[in-house]
């Protein structure tokens, strides 16, 4: 397994999920500001793990796969977590739904063209829609404590998500329509598998 400082750093951000999720459930004050100090450390990661890959050459395709993974699980595990407590309620909960199906859909489709050699580029717009929702979720972790020091910190998150989950139809849209020949075209033939040799021994 390979363990230069870009994948310790994704492996990192993966054993973060479950600290920050448990924070988040405990439901006490300072337990809100510990899961958005980890969330914080965990986005810090995601920029430094890739930017050292690149920059040290020290790219794997270890680190290709674990790295989106390691994004969606933080994402869908503090959305489902801040849903579990109540800071995500109400309409707002299509907000998050919305986030959580495009990322299911997205990935299937990027495997799916992968298998196909076809590459998705990751377009502007859609890491626009990242840092407004990973700003939205560090806003809704701080949540009751942080509406205790400043009014309105939730109601930011709410307005934030939302704004993210307009950008994720939207950038979710311009996907599918990258790969929309792709989808509806003929299935590729595959090669035969080699036949096995037969055994010719006496």
């Amino acid at each position: 397994m390979p363990t230069n400082l870009p994948n310790l750093l994704t492996y990192a951000r993966i054993v973060m999920v479950p600290i920050v999720v448990g924070c988040v459930v405990y439901e006490g004050e300072w337990a809100r500001w510990v899961a958005l100090s980890i969330f914080i450390l965990a986005a810090i990661t995601d920029f430094f793990d890739g930017y050292l890959a690149r920059a040290w050459a020290q790219q794997s395709n270890l680190g290709r796969m674990l790295d989106p993974i390691a994004d969606k699980l933080l994402v869908a595990a503090v959305l489902l977590a801040l849903t579990r407590v109540g800071t995500i309620a109400g309409y707002s909960l299509w907000a998050a739904l919305v986030i959580l199906c495009r990322e299911i859909l997205v990935s299937g489709l990027r495997e799916f063209l992968a298998e196909l050699r076809v590459s998705v580029p990751v377009s502007q717009l859609a890491k626009w829609k990242t840092t407004i929702q990973m700003i939205a979720l560090a806003f809704l972790l701080a949540g009751p404590a942080g509406d205790k020091l400043i009014t309105g910190v939730t109601e930011v998150g709410i307005a934030l998500l939302w704004a993210a989950a307009i950008l994720t139809l939207y950038t979710g849209y311009d996907y599918f329509k990258t790969g929309i020949d792709h989808l509806t075209g003929p299935v590729p033939e595959r090669a035969p598998p080699a036949a096995a040799k037969q055994d010719t021994r006496p």
